[in-house]
């Protein structure tokens, strides 16, 4: 059996970091209790696991503990900022290199609160003009929502020149983070950012379960929460805490996943020039490049993180994908990527081969990868 290449850590980080199922397993197995639910030690233990995690997520992104809630994955994180923002007949400003996790909400809000939204166009390698941005914001504009960097083809977007032009309109500006936190540098306050969501699992190295969201406190009262239930504190009361991060953290948390995520995010802190992951992309970007029949959808005069999309004359992505891992022990992903809307600009309808690598993927794998992919087109 050939050895496994993992090559898909723009879905999920594998593998994790040193110390993250330690974490977990001792918090299932030595703590066991939930967070902020009791005064007794565990319980106590359970409740400084979680301020820490939060606290590590607001120094990456130059914010404050206060304005951290921890959610169960990304697309929790989104729905809770697109849902509790949006009032029937708003407008909405967003791109076509969206996730269905920004792209079916606004869907859902346009039947159900007559929510308008204007889709911005991308280029054929995901980036999307600051201007056209600028020229759709409309004075009923309650929100701006753009993703970082496109899952697709790992095009990474100006946030500072964005967030500069939404300052300048009543609007909020929301960050979908999923492909950029943990891999590229996010400043809150420098790039203007109103409210950022991503999940734990990816380029924060932290497992599956797991989710963050930014609120920047002088709107955290615009946020409407979007579940309800207890939060272990105004248990008198009927409605939700007014702050943060009680408002947006109804019933228990995954406290083991939140121990693993800090772990991750501890073990990040002190590994930070380790990972090659960029410059390994850009290899295997222009070694596929080369190949007869591959079209890699990738710009190398602008900025990307480390996704590298491809289309291969005569093959199907998924076909294309199921071969190099029964073959070559290659995992990577084929099709849509649950951006539906950035393939129209690309002209693939059926989608991407797509490769994503992480902070342990390796030149070794990556010249496998190249090798492997190169027999595929007869080369």
């Amino acid at each position: 059996m050939n050895q496994r290449i993992y090559l898909d850590n723009a879905a999920t980080s594998w593998p994790k970091p040193p110390g993250v199922a330690e974490a977990i397993a001792a918090e299932i197995t030595e703590i066991g209790a939930a967070a902020g639910r009791g005064a007794y030690a565990a319980a106590m233990s359970a409740e400084q696991v979680v301020a820490n995690c939060r606290a590590a997520v607001a120094q990456m992104i130059n914010a404050q503990a206060a304005e951290i809630a921890l959610t169960c994955n990304g697309t929790h994180s989104l729905n809770i900022a697109i849902q509790g923002v949006l009032r029937r007949g708003d407008h909405v400003v967003t791109t076509q290199i969206e996730h269905n996790s920004v792209l079916r909400p606004l869907a859902w809000l346009q039947e159900s609160r007559d929510v308008s939204v204007t889709v911005v166009p991308c280029d054929r390698f995901g980036f999307v003009d600051v201007d056209a941005i600028a020229a759709a914001i409309r004075d009923d504009t309650r929100l701006v929502a753009v993703s970082h960097a496109s899952n697709v083809t790992g095009a990474v977007q100006d946030l500072a020149a964005i967030g500069a032009i939404v300052r300048q309109h009543p609007a909020l500006f929301l960050v979908d983070a999923a492909q950029s936190l943990g891999h590229l540098p996010i400043d809150v306050q420098a790039m203007a950012i109103d409210m950022l969501a991503s999940p734990g699992h990816k380029g924060c190295l932290g497992p599956l379960g797991t989710g963050v969201l930014y609120l920047e406190n002088s709107i955290q009262s615009q946020v409407q929460p979007l579940m309800y239930g207890g939060t272990g504190t105004d248990s008198d009361r009927m409605e939700m805490p007014a702050g943060m991060p009680g408002r947006h953290e109804a019933g228990n948390l995954n406290v083991p996943a939140i121990a693993g995520l800090l772990a991750a995010l501890r073990w990040s802190a002190g590994n930070e020039t380790e990972d090659s992951s960029g410059p390994l992309a850009d290899r295997l970007a222009d070694a596929l490049a080369e190949l007869p029949g591959v079209e890699v959808f990738r710009d190398r005069a602008r900025s990307h993180v480390a996704v590298v999309s491809v289309a291969i004359d005569g093959w199907q992505p998924t076909d294309a994908a199921g071969v190099l891992d029964a073959q070559f022990g290659i995992q990577s992903r084929a099709g849509l990527h649950c951006s539906p809307r950035i393939h129209e600009a690309l002209g693939t309808s059926a989608g991407t081969l797509r490769f994503s690598l992480g902070r342990f993927t390796r030149q070794a794998e990556i010249d496998r990868a190249i090798d492997a992919v190169g027999q595929l087109v007869g080369q």
